[in-house]
């Protein structure tokens, strides 16, 4: 089932904000799906995922080469159920919008994440919104 984000019924914002590890798919610049473990913050207020990683990382530098039309998928699933979280994605490296990732990651995982000096972070948003079994 397809949802606006912002407009999510309780079941799944509740099933958003357990502490689960997701995995986030990104394009290579041959086409090629990468996929990889994240932690994540979402906000459902906006619509907006954050993810932060090294600005050099595979899923940073696939969102950075996809340029103003990057798409990307996260989901987190547990068992037969999921939410996967779809929509366009950028790359900063703003300390602003970093300190409000960090901030937001610490909360929802109760431990700051990984501080590399290439910090950055990866925002989603989220205009398509799939589930199962919520």
């Amino acid at each position: 089932m397809s949802r606006a984000a912002t407009e999510l019924p309780a079941t799944t914002r509740a099933f958003l904000a357990r502490p689960h590890t997701a995995t986030l798919t990104t394009l290579r610049p041959d086409g090629t799906p990468h996929v990889t473990p994240v932690r994540f913050t979402f906000d459902t207020a906006t619509g907006l995922v954050r993810v932060t990683t090294r600005a050099g990382a595979r899923k940073a530098r696939n969102v950075a080469a996809g340029g103003r039309v990057a798409r990307v998928a996260l989901c987190q699933a547990d068992g037969f159920r999921w939410v996967t979280l779809e929509g366009r994605a950028t790359v900063t490296d703003d300390p602003v919008r970093l300190t409000d990732a960090v901030r937001r990651y610490t909360v929802r995982y109760r431990a700051a994440p990984p501080a590399p000096e290439d910090l950055a972070v990866i925002e989603i948003a989220v205009d398509r919104v799939l589930t199962l079994n919520l």
